[in-house]
């Protein structure tokens, strides 16, 4: 697999944790309009981003559940997505200025025609404690994410998980 990041990307805990990804029977088909669309949609509108995505992270590649501002995309090759970052830490991830992160200086999504400057990604953690994706902020422009920012895509994270596990009970 292709890695942009000059770090590995792998978990420790990688089968594991796409066992418990599986075994929710989230992935392969797109949320169009579906409680994932809208909080992609409230996530979108909330911190004012023109991108906002509702992501898994499979072996291979990252899948998009729901999302606002990227139609027609459902996944993206894992070693390139920021989720795959994402889901190394339980706290959110953010990058205010992707250009100046040396981690995503040969990411094409920074570097490239798409030109991603802002990242921020709460990750979807399960019941067990496995990030399994992560609720996704994405802008073509530098910006600021204070913590209260933090705390609410933390929530957005939260409700997404709820609504994935009661569907488990």
């Amino acid at each position: 697999m292709e890695n942009t990041f000059g770090k590995p990307i792998i978990p420790s805990d990688e089968e594991e944790r796409l066992a418990n990804l599986h075994n929710l029977n989230i992935l392969g088909s797109y949320d169009e309009h579906g409680p994932f669309k809208h909080i992609a949609a409230i996530a979108s509108r909330l911190f004012n981003v023109p991108i906002a995505l509702v992501n898994f992270v499979d072996k291979d590649y990252v899948r998009t559940k729901a999302g606002v501002g990227m139609d027609g995309v459902t996944e993206v090759p894992r070693g390139t997505s920021l989720c795959s970052l994402a889901i190394l830490n339980d706290n959110v991830t953010a990058f205010e200025d992707a250009k100046e992160e040396p981690c995503l200086l040969a990411n094409p999504l920074v570097t490239g025609d798409f030109g991603l400057q802002f990242y921020a990604a709460a990750p979807l953690k399960t019941s067990s404690g496995y990030n399994i994706g992560a609720v996704c902020i994405i802008d073509k422009k530098p910006r600021e994410f204070s913590a209260s920012d933090q705390k609410m895509l933390e929530s957005l994270a939260a409700v997404v998980m709820e609504e994935i596990e009661k569907d488990k009970q």
